[in-house]
């Protein structure tokens, strides 16, 4: 029975109010398939202990949204990776194009913070995806592959063992405008195919989402294709019927 791995990226959301009446819903519910799939709430930093305690003795992990490139030192404003550990997480998304694109996030960069996530026995969610432009001049494949290729290329060819890769078209993120299923399953079959090029335990084994604009009523259609192995989920994963919704799909 496949498995699957669910993400709720908050983003910029949530209270502590928001946060205790989220897991009412979770630890009054029998149906949602915890103990079948893999499921990550990725709060804001400030919050991501408060998760913590309402998530601990469930079958949900923890996942931060960002880390920073360094350990310890004079870097106001930003959290460690040590302190990410510390406090219970599992999962660390990096690359998302809303660093990339709001805060000039580049693929060097990138690569540090996800050393740092894998040095730690930490899952990285590896963000990948193409613009509106780069995708309307055939250059979803070229993208893609570059930002996969910075990976192995300074970590080696086992780079992407425990690691999970998230497609994410920058076009739809946030948009309302869901990429074509049969279209994601292509992308995602050639993530997994050129993977597999440079390490078959690697491609074997890794979960490949989508994310972009997911919500309960097109959200079957993704995770019924071969090579999508899970949703990252941003605005309806605020909404706990919503989520759980989704989840529910995988039944």
């Amino acid at each position: 029975m496949k498995k699957y791995l669910f993400v709720a990226n908050w983003k910029l959301n949530g209270s502590i109010e928001f946060i205790s009446n989220y897991f009412k819903f979770f630890n009054t519910s029998s149906e949602i398939g915890l103990e079948k799939n893999i499921i990550v709430i990725a709060p804001p930093a400030i919050y991501l202990n408060e998760v913590y305690k309402n998530i601990h003795s469930m079958n949900i992990f923890l996942g931060a949204q960002n880390v920073d490139k360094n350990l310890t030192g004079a870097f106001t404003g930003e959290t460690s990776i040590l302190m990410l550990k510390d406090i219970g997480v599992k999962y660390v998304i990096v690359g998302h194009s809303e660093r990339r694109l709001l805060h000039n996030e580049n693929n060097d960069l990138i690569i540090k913070k996800f050393d740092l996530i894998k040095s730690l026995n930490l899952i990285p969610i590896l963000c990948v995806g193409e613009t509106e432009k780069e995708k309307k001049h055939g250059q979803t494949k070229i993208v893609i592959e570059e930002q996969l290729n910075c990976v192995l290329t300074a970590l080696g060819t086992s780079a992407f063992r425990n690691t999970v890769i998230a497609y994410e078209p920058v076009w739809a993120i946030g948009t309302g405008l869901s990429a074509d299923p049969k279209y994601v399953q292509c992308i995602h079959k050639f993530i997994r195919n050129y993977i597999e090029k440079y390490d078959p335990i690697s491609a074997k084994n890794i979960f490949i989402q989508y994310g972009g604009s997911i919500n309960s009523v097109n959200a079957e259609e993704f995770i019924k294709q071969p090579d999508i192995n899970g949703l990252l989920i941003g605005s309806a994963s605020l909404d706990y019927q919503e989520f759980l919704k989704i989840i529910e799909l995988s039944k």
